[in-house]
């Protein structure tokens, strides 16, 4: 359970209250806009910007050719009129100049295609050459504006491996190498992690060693598990030189990089996270979701993961459409609002959006805005306007923390492995397997902890593990340890059938959890697309069975139909004072829901108030002894619910009863 006295990460200097603003990007306007800006932000109440992110071109025209003067003047308007500034790199594209200059840089594919000037991040970060010139460039700013009295953050690069997570060049195969020598210390060692005996692959040093590029068919598993391991630590080992640079030079102002949670299959963020000051993350709604705010929640409980219950940034999300989905549908009344406080609800003290001013040109010209294309006089910039005014009653919230007795375990490498190539299925999408089980804890009204595989578990009274398909033994054994203390675990298909080398556990799945579930499967049988059988509660299940054999476990559930008619689908066994469940299938939505359920009321778990579907109800609390309820409704029906205090965004008194609007927040500082 995430719980400590005080916040162990620093966080932006000087920054009043909750953090409110957005990516500012002033090159692309004219002087009397600027001077605008300054004006519409201070009405707003943004109290942060993010300055300079992709402004190397404009900084450096020409190499060795600087203009910083306008950079100069924006920052020093920017102070003069109390807003704080996120001072980017500049370094998350590279000018013309450097890639015609140098185009050994560009990423390669794995097919072998140089992707080219045009876009953006069209860079390699295991090109020597680039990593250079970023790091030049990253001192020259740090050098400049190392005592602006603006700066309050270092924002390092943009969202890294957004748009190339795998190089594949020379570079590349060069860097991986080193990586496997370090992690390995001899090629045999390899070779006996890689299963090299398979297929004729053994390698008698690491110089033959190829990053997995485009081959005949089936590249080795363990082999692309490595290649994701080493290009996630070669984008985190790209951050460390930008970081180290600005760490020498500006010792007292934090840095932090803007994550892409939980979208970002290829970069393991639990792994970077010791190495961030801050952590940010950046979310946007998928329009077509109608339940797109689930998606944000669990966004948002991972960012609190990755930042191991500390307060968080919001980086980016959109005050309305977005232009990259196939359909850009805006957002409904209310709905910024919901978005943003739900980010603050679960741990962010910082809510920011891409961008200030939306774009006249470029590609993210219909991308929304702070301030939108038709002005002031719009719903978006009164949303801007209303949002900072509740902002800033919300100040007193800042610091506090989110407490939780569930934990939902979230594994990268469980993630890259299980959906590798030659599976018993290839139609399994990890995120939806986590999503599943996430949302029907929201929905249940039950505040969760998303944690690492290996995480502490001591004090959680239910952990629920989806599909957590590669395991270690001391991972393995961490689940174990915590149910026989009295947690409840619940463990889906798939889980426990590798180790960290996605070498199959021998003996019977699900192998690393077998002893802990009292269950031994002899064989999958995965469904096809269409086919659908029936538990002996009414409820259908898709995509996965099993013949598996009770070993110690109780059968919760049986099958009533198809091949493994009457043999055990979902399981319990009791272990110490606690409890492992196992559900050998894909249950539907109310099967779902029904096991939740019962995991929860074993575990003594009880939502934070008795309330409507779709309305969400988190708490805060702070060190203080203060604690703040959030209530958001989504729905389209007025939500009741007992609470005593002052409701910071109405600005009212609540003495025993709180009504919430349809599709309104309330903040509750409770008494």
């Amino acid at each position: 359970m995430t719980e400590s006295p005080t916040p162990a990460r620093p966080w932006p200097v000087d920054v009043p209250g909750l953090a409110y603003g957005g990516d500012y990007n002033p090159e692309q306007w004219p002087l009397e806009t600027q001077l605008e800006d300054v004006e519409l932000m201070q009405l707003a109440g943004v109290n942060l910007v993010s300055v300079a992110i992709f402004s190397w071109a404009q900084l450096e025209p020409r190499e060795g050719e600087y203009t910083f003067e306008w950079l100069d003047a924006v920052l020093d308007r920017l102070h003069a009129g109390g807003i704080r500034v996120a001072l980017a790199t500049a370094t998350a594209s590279p000018p013309p100049w450097l890639t015609t200059n140098h185009p050994e840089i560009l990423p390669v594919t794995a097919e072998g295609v140089v992707l080219g000037q045009g876009s953006r991040q069209a860079y390699a970060v295991s090109s020597p050459m680039f990593r250079s010139y970023a790091v030049a460039m990253t001192r020259r700013m740090a050098e400049r504006y190392r005592d602006h009295p603006a700066l309050a953050l270092w924002h390092v690069d943009n969202e890294l491996g957004c748009h190339v997570p795998h190089d594949y060049s020379e570079n590349a195969a060069v860097a991986f190498r080193r990586w496997l020598e370090e992690r390995y210390g001899d090629v045999e060692a390899l070779n006996a992690a890689w299963g090299t005996a398979f297929w004729s692959q053994r390698y008698d040093s690491f110089a033959e060693v190829q990053p997995p590029r485009a081959s005949p068919t089936g590249l080795n598993p363990t082999q692309q598990l490595d290649f994701a391991r080493f290009s996630s630590d070669e984008l985190l080992t790209h951050y460390r030189a930008l970081r180290d640079v600005l760490r020498e030079v500006t010792p007292a102002v934090p840095t932090t990089t803007n994550l892409m949670l939980p979208n970002a299959k290829w970069m393991d963020y639990f792994s970077w996270a010791g190495d961030l000051d801050v952590i940010a993350n950046d979310h946007y709604l998928v329009a077509a979701d109608p339940e797109g705010y689930v998606d944000l929640a669990f966004s948002a409980d991972l960012s609190r993961g990755v930042a191991g219950g500390d307060p968080w940034m919001l980086m980016e999300h959109s005050t309305s459409a977005v232009n990259w989905q196939p359909r850009n549908r805006a957002k409904g009344a209310g709905e910024m609002l919901r978005n943003s406080l739900t980010h603050v609800a679960r741990g962010a003290d910082a809510v920011m959006f891409f961008q200030w001013r939306q774009s006249v040109a470029g590609a993210e010209k219909y991308h929304s805005g702070m301030v939108p294309h038709t002005g002031t006089d719009s719903a978006v910039w009164r949303n801007t306007v209303e949002l900072g005014r509740v902002l800033g009653e919300l100040a007193p919230v800042r610091g506090s923390r989110v407490r939780a007795s569930v934990a939902l375990v979230f594994d990268y490498p469980s993630w890259w492995a299980v959906e590798a190539d030659f599976h018993p299925t290839s139609a399994l999408s990890y995120p939806e397997e986590v999503l599943r089980w996430y949302r029907a804890l929201w929905r249940r009204g039950v505040t969760v902890d998303v944690v690492p595989a290996g995480a502490d578990l001591t004090g959680y009274r239910a952990v629920v593990l989806p599909t957590l398909h590669s395991v270690s033994d001391a991972d393995a054994a961490g689940v174990a340890e915590a149910v026989r203390g009295g947690a409840s675990a619940l463990v889906t298909f798939l889980s426990g059938t590798v180790d960290e080398h996605d070498h199959v556990y021998l003996g019977g799945y699900p192998g690393a959890f077998r002893e802990l579930l009292g269950v031994r499967t002899e064989e999958f049988f995965p469904l096809q697309e269409d086919e659908r059988l029936t538990l002996d509660d009414g409820t259908t299940a898709d995509l996965w069975s099993e013949h598996t054999r009770l070993e110690g476990a109780e059968a919760v559930h049986r099958w009533v139909d198809g091949p493994l008619a009457g043999g055990p689908a979902v399981t319990r066994n009791v272990v110490g004072e606690g409890a492992a469940w196992y559900v050998a299938t894909r249950p539907d939505e109310v099967g779902v829901a029904r096991l939740v359920e019962r995991v929860l009321a074993e575990a003594g778990v009880e939502p934070e108030a008795d309330v409507l579907p779709g309305v969400e109800v988190v708490r805060r609390h702070g060190t203080d002894g203060a604690s703040y309820l959030f209530v958001i409704n989504h729905t389209a029906t007025e939500a009741t619910l007992p609470a005593t205090g002052r409701d910071l965004v109405a600005g009212a008194d609540v003495d025993g009863l709180l009504r919430v609007p349809a599709g309104r927040v309330a903040v509750v500082a409770e008494r």
